[in-house]
């Protein structure tokens, strides 16, 4: 059994990094790029970049990425987040993971997704817990593969929900529970780190800003897995600081009779599922089903009138949950 890499090109997130102030060429390169001037911007960051700037190094390997002031060229955008990620560029961390495993070297990305994931990014999170879970580079451990990907979905991306979906018809009730409170473990652990940074940062952070510009699909599924492209994602500008921001928690969405329901696990023994609707239950405002898939019993709150009423609802749920449609 294996569970298929969701997209993970999109996975990209296409962001250009802040200069710090004492370097007005990059900052005025960011400037240029935002305005669209992508040649001038280019221009700007690469003197910078050779001299070793690690914000201009990372924003050359963007351009190099995107095709904008310079050709595409997937080799040179790699070798400038290399050179930016060797400083400990986390934004560039990110990307050379995510590309390295784009691009087959998944042994090599290894080393740079941990990195990256020890900051709680959602993207790395999903590669490397699905790459956990089918043993692909690395030594199979469902319960931080489980882990990875709860974070993941908590954190808002779409494909780690579909995976932890997948995952749910094989890991077992006490995988799941330790799964569930190791990713609790590195919530609070990604919290303390975000609140130390914040005290005493080491580089702008971006404001992300979207930008017309189509992604591509990357992943290749596994043999005998199943794999939907995924749709177009915004890539995503940014050139000014900002403050990182958690969404106010939504109240209960009370049931209303819809075609929208949250699957809150999957569960071999039904008394499992009949305990946890016990305890996170009341917070959904839905109405229970245990729906049954072979030897597996799914546990759901249904009647949800939306996708972003049962969206709230999964939210104020406090469990691992993805939202499906009756």
């Amino acid at each position: 059994m294996r569970v298929a890499y969701l997209g993970a090109a999109a996975l990209l997130t296409m962001t250009v990094a802040g200069a710090m102030p004492a370097l007005a060429d990059v900052k005025a390169g960011v400037d240029a790029w935002s305005r669209g001037d992508y040649d001038k911007a280019v221009a700007e960051w690469r003197g910078p970049a050779i001299a070793g700037d690690a914000d201009a190094q990372f924003n050359m390997g963007q351009a190099y990425k995107l095709g904008r002031g310079v050709a595409t060229d997937q080799a040179q955008a790699i070798e400038w987040f290399r050179k930016a990620a060797a400083q400990g560029h986390a934004q560039a961390e990110d990307n050379y993971a995510l590309m390295l495993f784009q691009e087959g070297r998944k042994a090599d990305a290894v080393p740079w997704l941990e990195k990256s994931v020890a900051r709680d990014e959602k993207r790395t999170e999903l590669v490397l817990g699905t790459m956990l879970f089918n043993g692909d580079a690395v030594k199979k451990d469902w319960v931080r593969a489980y882990a990875l990907v709860s974070r993941s979905s908590r954190q808002g991306l779409a494909q780690a929900s579909q995976t932890l979906a997948q995952m749910d018809q094989y890991i077992s009730a006490e995988q799941r529970q330790k799964g569930t409170e190791l990713a609790s473990k590195i919530e609070s652990e990604g919290h303390t780190r975000r609140l130390a940074a914040a005290t005493n940062p080491s580089r702008t952070a971006p404001l992300e800003l979207p930008v017309a510009s189509p992604t591509r699909a990357m992943a290749k599924a596994p043999p005998g897995a199943s794999y939907s492209p995924p749709g177009r994602a915004p890539e995503k500008v940014a050139h000014a600081v900002v403050k990182e921001t958690k969404p106010k928690p939504k109240e209960p969405v009370a049931a209303t009779g819809g075609n929208w329901r949250i699957q809150l696990g999957a569960f071999r023994d039904e008394a499992n599922a009949r305990a946890l609707w016990g305890k996170v239950g009341g917070k959904t405002g839905g109405r229970v089903a245990y729906a049954k898939a072979g030897e597996v019993t799914r546990l759901q709150a249904t009647g949800f009138a939306s996708h972003a009423a049962a969206q709230a609802a999964c939210s104020k749920a406090g469990v691992p949950c993805v939202v499906v449609a009756q």
